[in-house]
């Protein structure tokens, strides 16, 4: 019996999961509807700009964290970033305008689908780089879309 994992079983599922998190729900652990660019879709400038508490990132700073994460992950599955990621500028966002607010969200969109074809085009899956990189990817967002829900609670009525 092989120990190996079909590539193709690897990628389907992995696929199927950066949908899910991202753009719609298949229910394979999020509820219809609650998908990243879902949750997103309705929130205001206002609301992006707020912070459940004094402690807390803004709903803003938080799409831009996982927009900078997804930016780093890319250069981490090409073996191409030199440099240490400085993690504390992704969180530099406080209050947003519509316009800065749609630009985030539209940044946002732009790093995922630009890394997910870099991850349908790669012909191999053999480099633990991408495989922990994709993988991070999507436990990474599952978490700060939980987070981003979350705050939804404390700042709608």
């Amino acid at each position: 019996m092989s120990q190996q994992i079909p590539v193709e079983r690897l990628t389907y599922t992995l696929f199927g999961l950066l949908t899910e998190a991202f753009e719609s729900v298949y229910g394979i652990f999020l509820d219809r509807g609650t998908s990243l660019f879902e949750t997103l879709a309705d929130i205001t400038a206002e609301e992006a700009s707020r912070a459940t508490s004094g402690r807390c990132a803004t709903l803003a700073a938080q799409v831009n964290h996982v927009r900078f994460y997804l930016d780093v992950m890319e250069e981490y599955m090409l073996a191409t970033r030199t440099e240490q990621a400085d993690w504390a500028s992704s969180w530099q966002v406080g209050a947003v305008t519509e316009e800065e607010w749609a630009r985030l969200k539209a940044e946002l969109q732009t790093s995922y689908r630009r890394v997910r074809a870099t991850m349908e085009g790669f012909d191999s899956w053999d480099d633990d780089n991408r495989v922990g990189g994709a993988l991070a990817v999507v436990v990474h967002t599952a978490h700060h879309l939980g987070e981003i829900r979350q705050m939804l609670c404390g700042i709608r009525p």
